[in-house]
């Protein structure tokens, strides 16, 4: 591994460069309506990072800063994916010590994320990175 970077992504090419890896999570995102959603994402708070080794995206994450009544100002985080042909070399880690010290930065009491019940290799990242299992989400399928 050269010396990453992360950078939030602004540009339509670099939120393009994306796309690959944030299909690994998820995939139902065509990729004709990828950038559309993403800005249309922006106008609401969603910023998207990416971690770069050279000109390769290894990892993306995509977050907002939020207020709420039950845990003040936090980061939520929407998305964290590591390239899955370079998953155990530290990306997903990096990408995800760079979040913890972006919301420091930016004032945050917490970061919050949820986790599919199903990914048990994902949980176990997350108990390692002193995250605790504090509720249940429950959504409802309304279509």
């Amino acid at each position: 591994m050269s010396t990453p970077r992360i950078v939030i992504l602004e540009s339509d090419a670099e939120i393009a460069e994306s796309y690959a890896v944030m299909t690994q999570l998820r995939p139902h995102l065509s990729r004709p309506d990828f950038v559309p959603r993403i800005r249309r994402q922006m106008t609401q708070g969603y910023r998207l990072a990416a971690l770069y080794d050279g000109d390769s995206v290894k990892a993306v994450a995509g977050f907002r800063m939020l207020e709420n009544l039950y845990a003040g100002v936090h980061m939520y985080v929407d998305d964290l994916v590591a390239d899955e042909n370079s998953r155990s070399q530290g990306y997903g880690g990096a990408l995800f010590d760079w979040l913890v010290r972006y919301a420091r930065k930016n004032a945050c009491a917490q970061l919050h994320l949820d986790s599919g019940v199903q990914r048990f290799a994902a949980h176990r990242f997350y108990l390692e990175k002193r995250m605790q299992i504090v509720s249940h989400h429950f959504s409802l399928e309304l279509t």
